[in-house]
């Protein structure tokens, strides 16, 4: 898994500890200690699956067998069996919830990251996602972003130097703040500025940014930026970002311009979480 399993395990455990409190009174007070069950997680949706790794190893992990699992990223259906598990009645009900939670998430992120990937299909831009996720698991966020078939862009903010609008307000030009971000950064880490005109589009190509986020702009403007660097013979000397106000109606129009990377908050801010539902089979 290319997300620390240490840092998923402890997300977990305090998930679980903020859902059970000072402990399960219901199922404490109904379900007879040590009865052992069968249980499975059916669709009541459509779209990708995302999580299901998790989520097995989070059963497993709590002494639950897993018999049948989906693999990540299959194309499921409404009535879908995802997963059967068997075990102690307590714990998979201990469990229920927040296991639902994430694959229902994670699979909603992976939907529509897949959704927008298959729209440039015939396209060599790349579909990103951003850091615009939920506080706490954006892990999973970036994990199901993958699963989706989508780039994750950066993890956190070590990753890489990114160059907001913020940064520039608080140092000067964009043009400025590059050479300073170049003079004080490894040579390890990439460079990337966003940039809302022509004129610091160019600026910063021809100064050495890896790659140049074009913000906010509309199609004709950003046909206009690389125009302008194909002009110059510089295209090639950075990546070309946009980012803001792309659509599902839009996503087209950027493609077919020649970007390098298509970056979508709402693939993760505003996807929806596909519907599962765990049941018990009646003893």
């Amino acid at each position: 898994m290319f997300i620390g399993v240490m840092i998923l395990d402890k997300i977990i455990k305090y998930m679980l500890d903020e859902d059970e409190g000072f402990g399960d009174v219901t199922s404490n007070a109904v379900v007879e200690e040590g009865k052992i069950v069968n249980a499975y997680i059916i669709s009541k949706d459509e779209g990708i699956l995302a999580g299901i790794n998790i989520i097995r190893d989070l059963f497993e992990e709590y002494g639950v067998k897993v018999k049948f699992w989906l693999t990540e990223a299959s194309k499921i259906s409404k009535g879908d069996l995802l997963l059967a598990i068997e075990g102690d009645a307590r714990t998979i009900l201990l469990l229920e919830r927040t296991a639902l939670n994430l694959i229902m998430r994670m699979s909603g992120v992976a939907t529509a990251a897949n959704h927008y990937v298959n729209l440039v299909d015939n396209s060599s831009v790349r579909v990103a996602g951003t850091r615009k996720t939920s506080p706490a698991i954006g892990k999973f966020d970036k994990y199901a972003l993958k699963v989706g078939g989508a780039d994750t862009h950066r993890f956190s903010l070590d990753d890489m130097v990114l160059i907001k609008d913020n940064h520039i307000a608080a140092c000067g030009t964009p043009l400025e703040t590059l050479l300073k971000a170049k003079k004080n950064t490894s040579f390890s880490k990439k460079i990337e500025i966003e940039v809302e005109t022509l004129d610091d589009a160019v600026d910063c190509v021809q100064n050495g940014a890896d790659i140049v986020m074009l913000d906010n702009m509309n199609a004709s403007q950003v046909k206009e930026v690389l125009d302008k660097l194909n002009e110059l013979n510089i295209r090639q000397n950075s990546l070309i970002e946009v980012s803001g106000g792309i659509t599902e109606d839009n996503i087209s129009d950027y493609a077919g311009l020649g970007v390098d990377i298509i970056s979508i908050g709402a693939l993760t801010h505003s996807s929806r979480s596909l519907n599962f539902s765990l049941k018990i089979k009646e003893s």
